[in-house]
């Protein structure tokens, strides 16, 4: 008996191709999206921890400097002098970017070749080249070999770079080449020499980045900890990834929520696929029933179907997925670039976990999707389940049930929002409530307006407008299904939309308010929003005093440690203008000014620092200074969107009260009245001359660069919009060719009773249209409620910001008309196939 249900279950799905092929196209894009963003940003991670673990080798702890500037190299001296010394090794870390080649970004790693051993051992194959000149010859490097063969540097040859402006040339002594697959790709991005060289090439004479340590216990390190001089400070070597994975959490968490909404679509197009198989082979099924076929046995057929389907379409949706993730990951790399750190991703890595979470979510959605019409099938008495209508008055029946239940799930929703907590899960949770909930009331909303609708359309278009109206609500089994999938689609597409749209007014806003001078002039940095790079001493200066110059100001950005945590720390010097170009959410403007000039120990901190902190007016925060650690009062907390970690905000007199860095890493020049902004941008760069390569931008062209990396942010987010609609539309299409298949007959009559092809062309255009412009209708209030949470609670709980939401009139008719075309385009096939189906045929009984 089980080899004839299996026969049957093939022979369907075999007879029904397209329906077939659509399902499992459904299945494989929702798994692909959340594949393909998993496998992208944990490349990322991946390529980052890789490196750092090749940096920081075998070290268990770190000696560290309070600022960017590092340790005094004295430190390391006096520590191997020490007769306690514990096994240690000095290092020289930075970024540089090769001029040849793919130009990537390097790694610059100096180390002490004596030392190293214990820590690092980068050379287990064999090296080609002279690896002795590394001590004897300066400005020499090691490079991997598959480094060498991207940049096309042989052995021997000149590796041009550029470092904070400034350009350097490095010779390749030797090519290392690894017999380890995992060693080699850690060192794909890194340039390895000696400290001296180091030092030289990254502006870093007599500064160490840190000393790397091998200590035996906790006892040992808590008796060098106390004998360590002021400004340094010993941290343990796996605080860096720990840091990395905080700090780029909410950005991955909010991207797999995102993709798990083209998962949710998915599994209304499996659920739609399903029924549609139950209903179709009722006859069949009633018959089996009456021969002696159990329930249960019947359950498991149709569950056993969805899990075939589930299989092949998981299995597809993995392939698609790592093709898909290919083109993400230069996205997500992009997105780490300009907002978190610097890395390069070389490649995808396939982990084993993502790839066997994504089979588990296919399976998992599918066979959950499935449950209901199993359930149906088995359950009904082999008499009803023969009939076709007895269907279609269930779910009639059902959905004013399912309209209440939708509504205890909106309310479910909107508490777990409302709850007074920043962890995002009960968010999220909430925000699916929401979608689940707006879901449950589309059969009995569409029910009411298909009604409704049935007058004005018949008044319109005749008899077609009423048959188009009446035939939605007389499948309202199907067709409610393919609405609610649109809708959560062309919803989500709404309230992402206007996020993005309110988050760029919010920053515009915030620039117009932030870039007040006329130029500003900056060294090139790898992190498009933290300008670290160093002007060369005195340039700021020269700069500062170019004619036509009213006022100025300078900006140093550096990071320390707040509270153990690495921070950037911003000290500004405004003793040449009177402009603050901040606006505070706590503090008076005035006062906070006055007050924070006045106090040596007093900061500002950015709006994100103050939400993930927990830190307000009146809080206080130690820092790592080079005098050792001090408490500093927040005297403001202001509006700062250029960073979601957060920053702190200093004068430049209290910076250099507290640390010895005499840096400069920005200068903002006010232009004196009736002097031309072009004119004084091409002076500056006439009076920098060759010194260093500088960014030198007139007021507009840094908002345009400014609004560049916001663009570039929320790219991947626009493409995952656009697969959801994808997958939207293929359930759409789904549900309509269902519809063709179910209804065959009945267009059959009505073609042999005199309707001609073009009319069956109008009603069935008029249905899919209708559909189309309910969809629209419902997402509208269903996207702007999306909207609301993704501003106020999503992106308030991930980021710590403020956005203002502002619901554009234009998005909102775009979203109703994204609607109307979807199903338009869904219903052209189904439309053709039906007017050119031969009446005769379609009335044959099986």
């Amino acid at each position: 008996m089980k080899g004839l249900l299996v026969r049957s279950s093939l022979r369907h799905l075999g007879g029904h191709p397209w329906l077939t092929a659509l399902s499992l196209l459904g299945i494989a894009l929702g798994v692909a999206v959340v594949v393909s963003i998993d496998l992208a940003s944990d490349s990322a991670l991946r390529a980052f921890e890789r490196s750092t673990d090749a940096v920081a080798g075998r070290a268990t702890h770190q000696l560290v400097g309070a600022g960017s500037q590092g340790v005094d190299e004295r430190v390391y001296r006096d520590l191997r002098l020490r007769r306690d010394a514990p096994v240690s090794a000095p290092v020289v870390e930075g970024h540089v970017q090769a001029a040849v080649g793919d130009k990537r970004t390097l790694t610059v790693l100096g180390v002490d070749p004596f030392a190293e051993s214990p820590f690092r051992e980068y050379a287990k194959g064999e090296a080609v080249g002279d690896v002795g000149v590394l001590l004897t010859e300066p400005g020499t490097v090691l490079l991997s070999a598959r480094a060498a063969r991207a940049l096309g540097v042989p052995a021997g040859g000149e590796l041009p770079v550029r470092v904070e402006g400034q350009d350097k040339r490095l010779r390749v002594s030797a090519l290392l080449e690894p017999s380890d697959p995992d060693t080699a790709r850690a060192l794909e991005a890194l340039v390895l020499t000696d400290v001296s060289t180091a030092q030289e090439v990254l502006g870093k004479v007599g500064r160490l980045t840190r000393v790397d340590l091998r200590m035996r216990d906790d006892a040992e390190a808590k008796r060098l900890e106390a004998t360590l001089p002021t400004g340094t400070e010993l941290v343990r070597a796996s605080a860096r990834a720990g840091t990395v994975e905080q700090m780029t959490r909410a950005f991955r968490t909010n991207l797999t929520a995102l993709s798990l909404l083209a998962l949710v679509v998915g599994m209304f197009l499996i659920y739609n696929t399903m029924t549609f198989s139950v209903v179709q082979r009722r006859g069949l099924l009633g018959r089996l029933r009456a021969i002696g076929i159990t329930r249960s046995e019947l359950f498991a057929l149709v569950l056993g179907e969805a899990a075939v389907l589930g299989a092949v379409g998981t299995v597809a949706g993995l392939l698609l997925g790592v093709l898909l993730a290919r083109g993400l990951v230069g996205l997500v790399t992009q997105t780490f670039n300009d907002l978190y750190f610097v890395v390069s991703v070389r490649g995808l890595a396939l982990e084993p976990f993502t790839l066997a979470k994504g089979l588990l979510l296919g399976l998992g959605a599918t066979v959950l999707a499935a449950l209901v019409p199993a359930w149906e099938a088995a359950r009904s008495p082999p008499v009803t389940t023969m009939r076709r209508s007895t269907v279609e008055d269930v779910s009639r029946g059902r959905a004013p049930r399912l309209a209440l239940l939708g509504l205890g799930v909106l309310a479910a929703g909107t508490a777990l929002l409302a709850w007074p907590t920043q962890a995002l899960l009960p968010a999220y949770g909430g925000l699916f409530s929401v979608l689940l909930g707006a879901a449950l009331l589309v059969p009995w909303v569409t029910e009411r307006l298909s009604v409704a609708a049935a007058a004005p359309l018949g008044l319109a278009f005749g008899l077609m407008g009423r048959m188009a109206a009446r035939s939605v609500r007389t499948s309202l089994s199907r067709t409610a299904v393919a609405l609610a999938a649109l809708m959560v689609a062309v919803a989500t597409t709404v309230g992402v939309g206007l996020m993005v749209s309110s988050f760029r007014g919010t920053v515009v806003s915030w620039l117009d308010t932030s870039l007040q001078a006329d130029v500003f002039i900056s060294p090139p940095s790898l992190v498009a929003r933290r300008g670290t790079a160093t002007l060369v001493p005195g340039l700021d200066e020269r700069l500062r005093s170019t004619p036509g110059v009213a006022a100025s100001s300078t900006i140093r950005v550096t990071t320390t440690r707040a509270d153990g945590v690495p921070t950037d720390l911003v000290a500004i010097d405004f003793s040449r203008t009177q402009t603050r170009p901040y606006r505070f959410k706590q503090g008076d403007a005035a006062s906070v000014w006055r007050e924070l000039e006045a106090t040596p120990d007093a900061i500002l901190v950015s709006e994100p620092f103050s939400f993930h902190r927990h830190v307000d007016v009146g809080s206080t925060v130690q820092l790592a200074t080079d005098k050792g650690p001090h408490d500093f009062t927040v005297v403001g907390v202001y509006f700062d969107y250029g960073s979601d970690v957060g920053t702190m905000l200093m004068p430049r007199t209290t910076y250099e009260r507290w640390y010895d860095d005499r840096g400069v890493s920005g200068v903002a020049l006010y232009a004196a009245p009736g002097q031309d902004v072009d004119a004084l941008v091409a002076s500056v760069r006439e009076r920098a001359g060759d010194t260093q390569a500088l960014l030198v931008r007139a007021n507009r062209s840094l908002r345009q660069a400014s609004m560049e990396v916001f663009d570039r942010t929320f790219t991947i987010t626009q493409v995952l919009r656009l697969l959801a609609i994808g997958v939207a539309f293929v359930g759409v299409l789904s549900a309509l060719m269902s519809l063709q298949l179910e209804r065959a007959r009945e267009l059959a009559v009505l073609r042999a009773t005199g309707l001609t092809p073009g009319q069956l062309w109008g009603l069935v255009s008029l249905q899919t249209g209708l559909l189309g412009l309910l969809a629209g209708l419902f997402s509208v209030p269903l996207g702007v409620a999306l909207a609301y949470v993704l501003v106020h609670v999503i992106n308030q709980r991930s980021f710590g910001w403020t956005l203002q939401l502002a619901v554009t009139p234009v998005t909102l008719v775009q979203a109703v008309l994204l609607a109307l075309v979807a199903s338009a385009l869904a219903g052209l096939y189904p439309a053709w196939k039906m007017a050119r189906a031969n009446p005769a045929l379609a009335l044959r009984e099986e």
